[in-house]
């Protein structure tokens, strides 16, 4: 199947650049003696997910219980659902754990851990629990030396359920540089080194200390007693990553394919089949705009200067710069819009044309996003 025959707009996902962005955390990676955990939220798909793991016995990530159940049911055996947990989603987690899989949730705070091990005394079972510290103000989590840090985990300790320690560079989306990129991998593992410090010391051993984030973990290093390293989106990278300076542009995996499908001559802009429904809103980096996404030509060669500049619901419109006119893209002609978030724009579509040398197969997400 060529492109020419595909129906646009769809996504496509280029399998060599799919399995060079995943070799290249493996290998950074394996100068260290930790394991790397990928998170599977952003392409949502099994046939990705046998490539990102070794097997199925592999440590992954999820960010949702309707992945974690899909993914359990694919035969995927260690999950981290790294997502707060709510009391409500407790008998969905122990259905999902009672089909062999080991199912760790997340909390930070004394309120989660009560309803927990209330939930585990009725239901005589076992949950494993770690605690979210906060290692940098974005999000949630529990500050490293907050003395609610030592109450959760004796509460949950007392009863067995207690893992360990899990946190999440979000600040890394905001530096400036690779340096700095570089300074927030050390706060964050330096953060979540001192609260197990700090549990250590009241005799509460952590099995598992979590970090991660795509910039972090490729640009982090040393990892002392760190277990695990979190990274999801360096498989397929996107157009927040290359602002970031943690990949290229001709790096970045996912695009999508669109036509021309009309010109407004007076304005200079092009008419595309691609709009917000298939490219998504987001504008990615503020200090980085590229619009809706990069625009390249149907070999997904970037083409300087341009961007979709505005999207409708299922119209992408694309400003000329002076130096080109509408003459230039013949109504039909194929172009590929590259993403700024992965994950938003994977979530408007069902699958993925992907693109081997010069075959095209089809690999699906899970329903219902």
């Amino acid at each position: 199947m060529s492109l020419n025959a595909l129906h646009t707009p769809c996504l496509l996902l280029e399998k060599k650049k799919l399995l060079n962005n995943i070799e290249r955390l493996n290998k950074h990676l394996s100068q260290f003696e930790v394991t790397l955990r990928p998170h599977l939220k952003t392409l949502k798909s099994v046939d990705v997910a046998r490539h990102m793991l070794a097997d199925q016995s592999a440590p992954c990530t999820v960010s949702t219980l309707q992945e974690a159940r899909q993914f359990a049911q694919a035969g995927f055996k260690d999950i981290t659902y790294a997502v707060g947990i709510s009391e409500h989603k407790l008998v969905e987690v122990l259905d999902i754990q009672n089909q062999g899989v080991t199912l760790h949730i997340l909390l930070d705070s004394f309120e989660q851990a009560q309803f927990i091990h209330a939930f585990c005394l009725e239901n005589d079972c076992q949950l494993s629990c770690l605690i979210e510290v906060d290692c940098d103000g974005k999000r949630a989590g529990v500050k490293p030396r907050d003395p609610q840090l030592i109450a959760i985990a004796k509460i949950l300790d007392s009863s067995g359920l207690f893992t360990g320690l899990l946190t999440h560079a979000g600040g890394s989306y905001d530096c400036q540089s690779l340096d700095e990129i570089r300074a927030m991998a050390q706060q964050e593992q330096h953060a979540v080194q001192i609260a197990a410090d700090t549990l250590r010391s009241q005799q509460i051993d952590c099995s598992v200390v979590s970090v991660g984030s795509t910039p972090t973990a490729l640009l982090g290093d040393g990892f002392e007693h760190i277990t695990e390293v979190r990274a999801g989106v360096y498989a397929s990278m996107d157009l927040v990553m290359a602002g970031l300076g943690v990949c290229q542009p001709q790096d970045i995996a996912l695009s999508v394919l669109t036509r021309v499908i009309g010109h407004n001559r007076e304005k200079n802009w092009l008419i595309l089949d691609a709009g917000w429904m298939a490219l998504s809103r987001d504008l990615g980096l503020a200090s980085q705009p590229c619009g809706y996404g990069l625009v390249c030509n149907s070999e997904g060669n970037v083409l300087p200067g341009l961007c979709v500049t505005s999207v409708n619901q299922e119209h992408g419109i694309v400003a000329l710069p002076d130096t080109l006119d509408t003459s230039h893209f013949a109504i039909g002609t194929l172009l590929r819009i590259l993403p700024n978030h992965a994950c938003a724009t994977a979530a408007q579509h069902q699958g993925y044309h992907v693109i081997c040398d010069d075959e095209v197969d089809y690999w699906p997400r899970f329903s219902g996003w």
